[in-house]
């Protein structure tokens, strides 16, 4: 495919006076509402999926008691509720703190699913700080490049 080279002398198009300010942003397909029952139900479908993958796990591939179904219910509210804490005060926090609190969640969740699978402890702690490890330093990189040192976010 072939572009028109520049004219001599032309500015480029970022410094040029008549240039429309623009960012670049994805398209947003989905209008206010959308976004607004988005930030309920995938949280809450992710505590389910937790809640349940932790029964799961504990029962080991035995039989469903009210107990289990108990524990998966109260696991998934547990979970929803530290969620729904950490995307209400991550937001707010400088980006190594941000990348530090999604890290501990993502760890510990890991961890505990881990440990009801019966792993060995030293095994549900050493994979977990691992797993906790790696997200850190992708939140850490993803907010480093994506925030000014304010913790503003730049477009």
């Amino acid at each position: 495919m072939a572009h028109a080279a520049p004219a001599p002398g032309a500015l480029p198009r970022g410094d040029r006076k008549d240039a429309p300010a623009t960012v670049n942003l994805p398209p947003d397909i989905f209008d206010a509402r959308t976004h607004r029952m988005a930030r309920v139900a995938v949280p809450v479908l992710l505590a389910l999926v937790y809640g349940y993958w932790a029964a799961s796990n504990r029962r080991g591939g035995g039989p469903v008691t009210g107990w289990n179904l108990l524990f998966g219910v109260l696991t998934a509210l547990v979970f929803a509720v530290v969620l729904f804490a950490v995307l209400t005060v991550a937001p707010r926090l400088r980006r190594e703190q941000h990348a530090l609190l999604w890290a501990v969640f993502i760890g510990v969740s890991f961890g505990f699913l881990y440990n009801q699978a019966g792993a060995s402890l030293v095994r549900s702690v050493g994979i977990p700080l691992l797993v906790a490890g790696v997200t850190f330093v992708v939140c850490f990189y993803r907010f480093y490049t994506r925030e000014d040192a304010a913790g503003d976010r730049v477009h």
